[in-house]
């Protein structure tokens, strides 16, 4: 086994007692990190890899790109270990199970070694050719910057599901930027600072992000029709997505039951004053099985759904108390590194983080 410092050891997704979620969080150096995560795209990260080089090369600046594999069930990582081996720009992680796309972004996220950060998708429906565009806005003094579709290439359940998400997200971010907000982003890497010690398999990156700043932008970029294969997000997904942004970041589903227990009081106070008014005005009390069952059947119902609300919360709170890694790394490749032990390539990958900057030998244009 590759014996290293102590606070160095862990790899579980920075799952290492107090600096559990710092251990890939290294000094940034001036430069730009693209963090894409990948999930069954095998056919297209050669492609994004050349794009993503393309549009970042005229900067003159040092760059990576960070392909996070969520355990695809193709031959994505095959793929990701060769273009990393091959350029030096170039670095694969590969988790251990599939862990979801926000625990995967946040993966990259803390595993980039440069002041910019730029997380994009691996389906090409926001092209790597808009990045300069994110990078303008991000210079006129933002700390996060999304790239919001001229026109979404989704269908209507699909737009209407991520229509909640953003409205869910708005009331979370208490800002109309919310409405904004897309899988392309571009934002100062020091943000993470923010959420260094977030855990959880629950993870949602723009919540995360917000932590860290009120000074939002956006810029209208392309979107174009997928081209291969079908989105891993379904409407359910979405909805669920909105779920857990509302019950695991926010107290207002809590607020809502208050609210609610208030409304039922005032009826109840009403019905309370009709059945005085009967007994005064007729000589006699409210007539009728179908008046009682209604009023138990309100009342009941309104006590339950404030009981599931309560429920759901200390479902979260006893979920969060397990301390469950929001990822597990397997392996990490670079050029200058194999794939088969995991620590080792911890410890290479840590020690050129903190080496000086070295001029990137890289192709213009094409990668072999």
């Amino acid at each position: 086994m590759c014996r290293q410092p102590a606070h160095y050891r862990i790899i579980t997704g920075g799952q290492r007692k107090k600096t559990d979620n710092s251990f890939l969080m290294t000094t940034l150096k001036t430069g730009i990190s693209v963090v894409v995560p990948v999930y069954n795209s095998a056919p297209q990260i050669g492609e994004l890899a050349v794009r993503v080089q393309n549009a970042l090369e005229p900067y003159q600046t040092a760059f990576e790109l960070i392909l996070v594999n969520d355990q695809s069930a193709d031959n994505s990582w095959s793929v990701i270990e060769d273009l990393a081996k091959k350029h030096s720009f170039i670095k694969g992680i590969n988790l251990a199970r599939n862990s979801g796309q926000h625990n995967a972004l946040l993966c990259g996220i803390r595993a980039a070694r440069y002041s910019v950060c730029i997380t994009l998708d691996d389906d090409l429906q926001f092209v790597p050719e808009d990045i300069p565009q994110l990078l303008t806005k991000l210079n006129e003094g933002f700390d996060l910057v999304y790239g919001t579709p001229l026109k979404q290439q989704h269908g209507l359940w699909r737009n209407f599901a991520s229509l909640t998400t953003k409205l869910a997200l708005n009331a979370l971010m208490g800002t109309e930027m919310a409405r904004h907000i897309s899988p392309f982003r571009a934002f100062k890497t020091k943000l993470r600072d923010a959420f260094k010690d977030a855990t959880g398999d629950v993870t949602l990156v723009d919540v995360l992000l917000s932590w860290g700043t009120n000074r939002y932008g956006s810029v209208r970029v392309q979107h174009l029709a997928r081209a291969t294969g079908r989105s891993n997000y379904s409407f359910s997904k979405l909805v669920l997505c909105a779920f857990n942004m509302i019950t695991g970041f926010t107290t207002i589903p809590l607020r809502v039951a208050t609210i609610n227990g208030l409304l039922c009081v005032g009826a109840g106070l009403i019905l309370l004053a009709y059945v005085f008014y009967r007994y005064f005005e007729n000589g006699g009390s409210v007539p009728g099985f179908p008046f009682l069952a209604s009023v138990i059947i309100i009342f009941s119902g309104a006590q339950l759904f404030a009981l599931g609300i309560i429920g759901e919360y200390m479902g979260r709170m006893y979920s969060r108390t397990l301390n469950r890694p929001s990822y597990i790394i397997e392996s990490i490749v670079t050029s200058d590194s194999s794939s088969e032990d995991p620590e080792c390539k911890l410890e290479a990958m840590l020690q050129q983080s903190f080496a000086p900057d070295r001029p990137q030998n890289i192709p213009a244009g094409t990668l072999n």
